[in-house]
């Protein structure tokens, strides 16, 4: 089944909100195997709905539309629907009664009622959420279902009363993981998988490319879970001889949750020092609910004084071998250590820029420090095509990536 999901609304045009409604439907079609073609975005003007659901029906089987259905004179998805399918709105006498429940107490103004009114032959949809619901049409070997704009109405709809019809609906089952990888770029990434790429057919792989990361999708689309899962795992066998020393997850978590799950298998305390990136990968790590339970501390070490005074790193090594050194990052990590006793300390010294750097070591330049075990190490690293943003982020990527081939 093809789809094309239709979001309505000025607001997103004029960039006042995010589009997420988009992001989290087709994530959610795409487990049910059903293809996504379009995203489309139109404001409130009657016409160019009417325009874009004709478009979207020349390619496809059905169009999910969110937002439009409210109180107000501009909430016209509903309209515009009932007249491409030459279908009259009614009132459903039910609805009016379930709206007047949501405003006991209070004043319901006239325009609220046209909530309560849709095409004559439909099924609506619930919203416990709000005063719009939705509905479902099938009409001429298509389908519409419309639902509220609020992300808040929309998921719980589409959860409760969208997905269980859809999956009535389908005759196979789309299975897929996500793999994520660090280390490789994604030309490269291809190029180690060409001969499983170019042969595709069911399984698919598909690259994307992200900030200093790559992932993989491994998806099959068969007439049973069990069928979809055997042939993924199949093709995740010869994916992993090819690029298994790159990969960090199959399951689609992020770097620092990966980590974070390591710490607790093994029972291990982290503490970190920073420099360049000023506290960002102490909140990457907490941000994620109950690290408290491997992450000790966190300090932001920036000029070469507190550097000395909480770590003890030596002045003459600042310098003669200045702050942004193997040297720095591998005294940093150590003095952490004999301050708070963690089983691993990691550090991190650098130029983020635009100001700064050395003719060996150019802005985008850094050095992370870890010490484990007894043994401090330190790594070097640059950032191609340096901003300050991109050292950052690229830096405390490169943290977590180390500590991940530690402990893993």
């Amino acid at each position: 089944m093809k789809c094309t999901v239709l979001t309505v609304g000025t607001e997103i045009l004029f960039g006042s909100i995010v589009n997420t409604n988009a992001v989290y439907l087709s994530r959610q079609l795409q487990t049910l195997g059903i293809d996504v073609m379009y995203h489309m975005t139109v404001g409130d003007n009657p016409v160019r709905l009417k325009e874009m659901m004709a478009h979207a029906y020349l390619d496809c089987d059905m169009i999910i539309t969110t937002g439009g259905l409210g109180p107000t004179q501009d909430d016209l998805t509903k309209e515009m629907i009932a007249e491409y399918f030459g279908e009259r709105v009614v009132e459903w006498p039910e609805q009016t009664e379930i709206l007047k429940s949501h405003f006991k107490g209070r004043p319901m103004t006239d325009n609220n009622r046209k909530q309560a009114w849709f095409p004559e032959h439909c099924t609506v949809l619930k919203n416990p959420n709000g005063t719009a619901p939705g509905f479902w049409m099938e009409k001429d070997g298509k389908i519409v279902i419309s639902m509220p704009g609020p992300p808040s109405e929309m998921q719980p709809m589409f959860e409760n009363e969208v997905r269980p019809r859809l999956l009535a609906l389908q005759n196979s089952v789309l299975f897929y993981k996500d793999v994520r990888t660090c280390g490789i770029g994604e030309s490269q990434l291809e190029t180690e998988l060409l001969d499983l790429i170019d042969g595709q057919t069911d399984p698919t792989l598909a690259t994307y490319a992200g900030t200093f990361q790559c992932s993989l999708r491994v998806a099959s689309k068969r007439p049973t879970l069990q069928e979809a899962q055997q042939a993924v795992e199949d093709t995740m066998v010869q994916v992993r001889s090819c690029i298994g020393q790159y990969i960090y997850s199959e399951e689609g978590e992020e770097l620092p949750a990966v980590v974070f799950h390591l710490l607790q298998e093994k029972g291990l305390r982290l503490s970190s020092c920073e420099s360049c990136t000023g506290g960002m990968f102490a909140a990457a790590i907490t941000d994620i609910a109950g690290s408290s339970e491997v992450f000790d501390r966190s300090l932001v070490t920036y000029c070469n004084k507190a550097k000395m005074e909480e770590l003890g790193v030596r002045a003459e090594t600042l310098d003669t071998c200045t702050a942004v050194s193997r040297e720095t990052a591998c005294e940093m990590a150590e003095g952490l250590y004999r301050v708070t006793g963690s089983d691993l300390c990691i550090s991190v010294t650098g130029y983020a820029g635009p100001g700064g750097g050395t003719e060996e070591d150019p802005v985008g330049t850094f050095y992370v420090g870890l010490w484990y075990q007894g043994k401090v190490e330190a790594f070097r690293f640059s950032t191609r095509r340096p901003s300050r943003d991109r050292v950052r982020k690229n830096a405390v990527l490169q943290m977590f990536r180390l500590l991940y081939e530690k402990i893993k």
